[in-house]
């Protein structure tokens, strides 16, 4: 996963010298690209898509290399668990951080806090793919929008225990008077047990998706795949 001035970017394929990330909307067409390639060969593929009108106006060779070697050796977060200021607001220059420490880290603006409030049904999903190495998962909170269910806060969990499903909850409800009448979720047991345990008077109900997924695994574990495919 990426942060980059208030934006998510997820993996959407990798090669074996560099990982391709495109924005966590599905509507935008942002993509970036995270490389092992040597800096010189980061500045020549970077130069064949540059116009020859503007390659006057670029930096000489040497500066753009020092730029490339500052930016790699630049920390995600430091020994506090603490993300340096770039990744602290967005690019209209709003705070982004709710919560961070070694356990848990959540960003999220005001704005998205008061679109959940005035929300009853929420959503929640974690995925153990697009995360930073420090973390086990991103886990994000999402609401319905008109026809849409939009993301609003996303939290980076060291875990999957119900304690870390708790702390996160933790931060998110005591910002303001949350009344959700309704939460989906999947079915990991922590997650379960968190919502019993933090949002204890609310509907809680299994995502149809992770259901199926479930129903697929103990088909296949059971040996029943070909008479699942072969039965009318």
């Amino acid at each position: 996963m990426i942060l980059h001035e208030g934006y998510v970017y997820t993996v959407e394929r990798t090669t074996k010298t560099k990982s391709i990330f495109r924005c966590k909307n599905r509507d935008c067409k942002a993509r970036a690209a995270r490389t092992d390639e040597s800096t010189s060969t980061v500045i020549r593929s970077a130069l064949r898509t540059y116009p020859l009108s503007a390659a006057g106006q670029l930096p000489k060779n040497e500066s753009l290399m020092l730029m490339i070697q500052r930016q790699r050796t630049t920390e995600t977060v430091d020994a506090d668990g603490r993300l340096p200021e770039k990744l602290r607001k967005t690019y209209r220059d709003e705070g982004f951080i709710l919560h961070e420490d070694k356990k848990l880290i959540i960003f999220t603006k005001k704005i998205n806090l008061s679109i959940l409030k005035q929300n009853k049904h929420w959503f929640a999903n974690g995925t153990f793919k697009a995360c930073p190495d420090d973390y086990y998962q991103l886990f994000i909170l999402h609401a319905m929008m008109t026809d849409a269910i939009t993301p609003l806060v996303y939290g980076l969990l060291i875990g999957k225990s119900a304690e870390d499903y708790n702390l996160f909850f933790e931060k998110v409800l005591k910002q303001d008077n949350f009344q959700p009448e309704s939460i989906v979720t999947d079915f990991e047991t922590g997650t379960i047990r968190s919502v019993k345990d933090m949002l204890p008077n609310i509907l809680h109900k299994g995502c149809l998706f992770h259901f199926s997924q479930a129903v697929w695994r103990q088909v296949q574990s059971k040996g029943l795949t070909t008479k699942y495919n072969e039965d009318e």
